[in-house]
């Protein structure tokens, strides 16, 4: 009798144990989640800011067609690759897409604004100016944003390789952090005049 109850608590703590790895893989899987959430309400911000900026740059920066077209066709695209990866956050091809297209928007928008320094009524101007500034800070809570969701997904992931959670995690798969693909990528957006 004593060895049947023995055994009957084994194999409650064992299945103890495999709700609790398996609530932990749930926890984690949605907190990386909500930490890419959090990157998308920036981006959006972001999204939302660059078009204001373009528009008021527009009037002085009448020879630079190409230049604006170019920052709003980046801004399109990579307004698309953000909701692609916000309908599956962590999948692989959706982060790289949205790597790809924040780098080129990355790139677009330093050289819009390397023209709009040639400028100087447009250096001076106070929409632009404030514009600036906005996009400053929202770069910098992408950073934070970004920072946030790379460090869930690694939590993420270590659970799921790690022993015993590498047991339960057959319907887990692996999340993708999202990380910087180009050198030019690595530089600070510089919105300064």
């Amino acid at each position: 009798m004593a060895v049947v109850l023995v055994l009957l608590g084994l194999v409650v703590l064992v299945a103890l144990a495999a709700v609790g790895i398996y609530n932990g893989l749930v926890t984690r899987r949605n907190a990386y989640k909500n930490a890419y959430s959090q990157i998308d309400v920036q981006l959006k911000r972001r999204y939302d800011l660059i078009p204001n900026l373009v528009e008021t740059a527009r009037g002085y920066l009448k020879h630079e067609r190409e230049t604006l077209e170019a920052v709003v066709a980046a801004r399109n695209g990579a307004a698309a690759a953000a909701r692609a990866a916000a309908a599956n956050p962590g999948d692989p091809q959706a982060m790289n897409a949205l790597s790809g297209a924040e780098g080129a928007l990355a790139g677009v928008l330093t050289r819009f604004l390397a023209v709009a320094e040639a400028y100087p009524d447009l250096k001076a101007n106070q929409n632009m100016l404030a514009l600036q500034e906005e996009l400053t800070s929202t770069e910098n809570r992408i950073a934070f944003a970004r920072q946030a969701y790379n460090d869930a997904v690694m939590a993420y992931n270590n659970a799921r390789e790690t022993f015993p959670g590498v047991l339960l995690a057959g319907g887990f798969p692996p999340a993708t952090s999202f990380e910087l693909q180009g050198a030019a990528e690595r530089e600070p957006v510089r919105v300064q005049f």
